[in-house]
């Protein structure tokens, strides 16, 4: 095999030199620049020549969109759209919903460049990466290959700053891959065996960064900075070292660092403090529309920080254009009743998640005796079995979901309904029987259960204490584990408190959603399969072993999740996607017919306010984290108010751009 094709679902847009190359959505053709139209909020920016004119500001060949393919408008640039979050952490939100990516998922989900202007892939192992020549960052210095140089070899692999080294995807079969700057607008990255999760990881919500701004960091930098000048810097910031102080202000996806030069079509302002979070348009932002209207077409996005219990009730009366994130399903009454008066529409976007809410029997526990029961197969099928899902679906989800395990969904190429509903039938008499093969047995035959040494088998299920639905379907589970006599009890916490208890072993169970793409394909690694991140939260210890390379967690000794994580580094050398799909269709075997997680119903709806006046939101797509970050796959930056000012809309001549397909 000397060619491949790309991850995902991926349509290859054109072949040349004997590799394949990923076309630009539209690009400008040589010649003279079309005349392009700057957003009116940064006229007087440009007339006081604090800001170039905008066909200086972009990319010789932008990325250009015709709304009009995927059936949406041409928009009105200007206005503002008000969100609600409930946590200063939320900022990184804008980092996924404004979705600007080396590489990013079209709403087909196939892979497309973004800020790249082309992919050329050869054999899954030679990535070259070629940069829009002009493109800036937002404070207007160039976006170079240096921008990579610098971040593989003195973030990624400077040991002060990376003491694991450079993220996992970068190294297959313990080898990483030769980096190249071929000239200032070009890139390689050649491995000796194939990566063909490389790309998927750039277009992710959280994506892969393998470039940084070297102009702005090298201040910060010990190799780079005068040692007085870094040394004052590290003391003012508080930190131990300049290391330290490195990685603090270097958080493009945490996105707390204003002062950080970014891609992203929205640039966190200083003014944005306190329970206000304030971002403007990025003026360097390399897309336009194809009437030459740079994007995007909101000046300014506005994220409250709110109580996240409020935020229903705050989106009821307005306080949200677009607002999805803390909104669930029992909301959606609420919702509905006030959207006349109030001026807003509900859509109900499909779920992408693998079940709505899952529970995870933690196998790494600390306490020996909850990880002995939890390691054993039979435990967690019976927990499994002895949940009502249908009771659940009828009275939590008025029938609108489908009972399930959690797997893969439906609307998944890789679906199998042996697997969506292995244990997921609800048989208490199995679920008895297990539990006494276990030698979880019950007192005097008909009380509480015991574990073998005589504890009582009193499950705590932690929980993150954020929703009324999590509430009300835990107490149906626990009704329905009473008939088996199995204790339930919910131990609400903060989110942060919540996740450290996993993580730590002190938690022997815990509360979540279930897989974050239920819709994946072949081509996308088989990761929630697999023990390789310690935010899975049945084993923390087994993914902590692999994110850090052994270095802290433990190393995985149960059999099936041994056979899990094999299988997942043997998807990495598959030679092509029916391999792929075999060994997906093996891990999800595997994963659920060992009942890992305990899933309860899939395909249940998400709530989506959106303002009358806020056009270009799609009122029926998929909400999903991966692939594509919720509201960022169907192009953030496209979205815009109808009572916003409008600008000229003479389109430009069109045979001056090329298509995407």
């Amino acid at each position: 095999m000397t060619e491949q094709h790309l991850i995902s679902r991926t349509r290859i847009a054109a072949v040349i030199g004997g590799a394949f190359m990923l076309l630009t959505g539209h690009v400008a053709l040589a010649g003279d620049l079309p005349a392009y139209i700057n957003p009116p909020s940064l006229d007087e920016a440009v007339a006081q020549g604090e800001l170039p004119p905008v066909s200086e500001r972009l990319p010789l060949t932008p990325r250009v969109t015709d709304p009009t393919e995927t059936g949406r408008d041409f928009g009105r640039s200007g206005g503002r759209l008000s969100m609600l979050m409930s946590r200063d952490k939320d900022v990184r939100q804008m980092v996924v919903y404004g979705y600007a990516r080396l590489v990013a998922y079209d709403e087909d989900f196939n892979i497309r460049p973004d800020i790249l202007e082309s992919v050329e892939v050869k054999d899954e192992r030679v990535f070259t990466l070629h940069l829009r020549p002009g493109h800036r960052w937002s404070d207007g210095e160039p976006f170079t290959a240096e921008d990579f140089r610098f971040y593989w070899e003195d973030i990624a692999l400077n040991e002060l700053v990376s003491p694991s080294g450079p993220p996992t995807v970068m190294r297959i079969n313990d080898k990483l891959p030769v980096f190249e700057v071929i000239d200032d607008y070009t890139v390689r990255y050649c491995w000796d065996d194939p990566n063909p999760a490389f790309l998927g990881e750039l277009a992710a919500a959280a994506p892969l960064y393998i470039y940084m701004p070297a102009h702005y960091l090298k201040q910060f930098h010990g190799d780079y900075a005068d040692a007085g000048e870094l040394q004052a810097k590290v003391e003012e910031g508080g930190k131990r070292s300049w290391a330290s102080l490195m990685n603090d202000v270097n958080k493009a996806y945490k996105n707390t660092n204003p002062d950080l030069p970014v891609l992203q079509p929205w640039v966190l302002d200083k003014a944005g403090i306190g329970t206000r979070k304030i971002f403007v348009r990025n003026p360097y932002f390399h897309r336009v529309d194809s009437h030459g209207v740079q994007l995007p077409y909101l000046d300014e996005v506005v994220m409250t920080i709110a109580d996240a219990k409020l935020i229903p009730a705050k989106t009821a009366t307005g306080e949200s254009d677009l607002q999805a994130r803390y909104l669930r399903f029992e909301d959606y009454t609420l919702l509905k009743r006030s959207s006349h008066d109030t001026g807003y529409q509900v859509a109900l976007w499909a779920n992408g998640r693998g079940s709505q809410l899952a529970l995870f029997p933690n196998l790494n526990a600390s306490n020996p005796v909850w990880r002995e029961a939890f390691q054993d197969v039979r435990v967690r099928r019976a927990l499994s079995l002895a949940i009502d899902r249908e009771e659940i679906n009828q009275v939590v989800f008025y029938g609108l979901g489908t009972a399930a395990a959690n797997a893969l969904v439906s609307e998944s190429p890789l679906y199998d309904e042996a697997a969506a509903n292995a244990y997921a039938e609800y048989d208490l008499k199995q679920a008895a029987a297990l539990l006494d093969a276990a030698g979880i047995k019950r007192q005097g035959g008909s009380g509480s259960r015991l574990l073998p040494n005589g504890q009582p088998f009193e499950i705590i299920v932690e929980s993150s204490g954020e929703s009324t639905l999590e509430s009300d379907i835990l107490l149906l589970i626990r009704d329905s584990y009473a008939r088996i006599g199995v204790n339930l009890i919910t131990r609400p916490s903060q989110r942060e408190l919540f996740r450290n208890r996993i993580y730590a072993g002190d938690a022997i169970m815990s509360v979540w959603t279930g897989l974050d793409n239920g819709i994946a394909t072949a081509d996308m690694p088989p990761t929630e399969f697999a023990p390789v991140k310690q935010d899975y939260l049945q084993w923390p210890k087994w993914g902590q072993y692999h994110e850090t390379g052994g270095a802290s967690g433990e190393e995985p000794n149960l059999q099936p999740v041994m056979e899990l994580y094999d299988l997942y580094r043997e998807w990495f050398l598959a030679e092509d996607t029916a391999e792929r799909a075999d060994i997906w269709a093996r891990m999800q075997h595997i994963y659920t017919d060992n009942v890992f997680t305990i899933g309860t119903v899939s395909h249940v709806p998400q709530p989506v306010v959106i303002a009358d006046v806020l056009k270009n939101v799609p009122e029926k797509a998929v909400y999903n984290w991966d692939s594509g970050g919720y509201f960022g796959i169907y192009r953030m930056d496209l979205f815009f108010r109808s009572d916003a000012v409008e600008v000229g809309t003479e389109e430009l001549p069109f045979e001056q751009f090329r298509r995407d397909n």
